[in-house]
């Protein structure tokens, strides 16, 4: 699994990539601290990534790679406008595949810059990723059921329902999941 920044040749993808967070950044935003992630990054980092939307996921994935460090170059990363250098949103797997191969992407962009492509290039990217790694059979994704543009999002690449879950943080989700030749 690479390291270095993930991006697609896609032409929704195009312009876009998902950064690795380098652990003190991960930290400091997990903490809520964005002058201290600022002060680790040159990025763009924007308010929202400190957000109640945010810090929760910073928490997990920090906590994830202090137990399992391989999960590293796996979990969420920033989305990163390449033209303009913002960071518009966050976006990554919730771990490497499991012993089935199926990994379960998550993304979310600030609201300031949705409904511009940026959920869609983030999903491209993180499919190509998918497809690209042998490991990966089964790629899934969760969501709300009043989530319908990432629903709608989900449907026009080819997911399908295959069950719900309660999720203790978000709560009703439909699980889609879309197989990785």
């Amino acid at each position: 699994m690479s390291e270095g920044p993930w991006t697609s040749p896609a032409a929704h993808a195009v312009g876009f990539e998902l950064v690795r967070l380098p652990l003190p950044v991960l930290a400091a935003l997990a903490d809520g601290n964005l002058d201290a992630a600022r002060a680790a990054t040159p990025l763009g980092l924007t308010p929202y990534l400190v957000s109640a939307e945010c810090v929760g996921v910073w928490r997990i994935r920090r906590d994830q790679i202090a137990s399992s460090p391989d999960d590293a170059a796996w979990v969420t990363r920033l989305v990163l406008e390449r033209a303009s250098g913002r960071v518009v949103g966050r976006a990554g797997y919730h771990g490497p595949p499991d012993g089935n191969g199926m990994v379960e992407v998550g993304y979310s962009i600030d609201p300031a810059q949705r409904r511009r492509g940026y959920a869609r290039g983030s999903l491209v990217i993180l499919l190509d990723v998918a497809k690209a790694h042998p490991d990966v059979r089964i790629v899934r994704a969760t969501v709300s059921p009043g989530n319908l543009p990432s629903r709608a999002l989900l449907d026009q690449y080819g997911f399908q329902p295959v069950g719900e879950q309660w999720d203790d943080e978000d709560g009703l989700e439909i699980i889609l999941e879309l197989p990785c030749p």
